[in-house]
């Protein structure tokens, strides 16, 4: 499997996090790769940077998205963008390096309906 960083994704990032005025996320602390020959059956992943690496290694909190070349650079613009709300909604709003489930004790579930919903304000906001 080879890794490489994916400027493009990394621009799409910062634009979904503007639009949607995610402003408990800092996209320069958010790294974009994409997979080549992973065996991953996801379109794309978040990866957390847990606190113990963080104090260890004096660092801030960080996160990286990566995309699955093989299941993700083939999709429409949109699913593109539903796939890295998909992944932005795991971030929790302090910022902290771990990440959220899909399911739990949440306001907001993160599944198809929220993201739709997230997408729909996207599309609001690009027109």
């Amino acid at each position: 499997m080879q890794l490489k960083l994916a400027p493009d994704v990394q621009r799409q990032l910062q634009t979904i996090q503007k639009k949607l005025q995610l402003t408990h996320i800092d996209s320069k602390k958010i790294i974009a790769f994409r997979s080549i020959g992973s065996k991953a059956r996801a379109r794309a992943r978040i990866w957390a940077f847990p606190k113990i690496w963080q104090m260890a290694l004096k660092l801030p909190p960080y996160y990286c998205i990566e995309v699955v070349a093989h299941h993700f650079d083939h999709l429409s613009p949109n699913d593109k963008t539903r796939v890295l709300i998909h992944e932005l909604m795991h971030i929790p709003q302090n910022f902290s390096g771990a990440l959220l489930p899909h399911r739990g004790r949440r306001r907001i579930p993160i599944n198809n309906r929220s993201v739709e919903k997230l997408f729909k304000k996207f599309i609001k906001k690009t027109k």
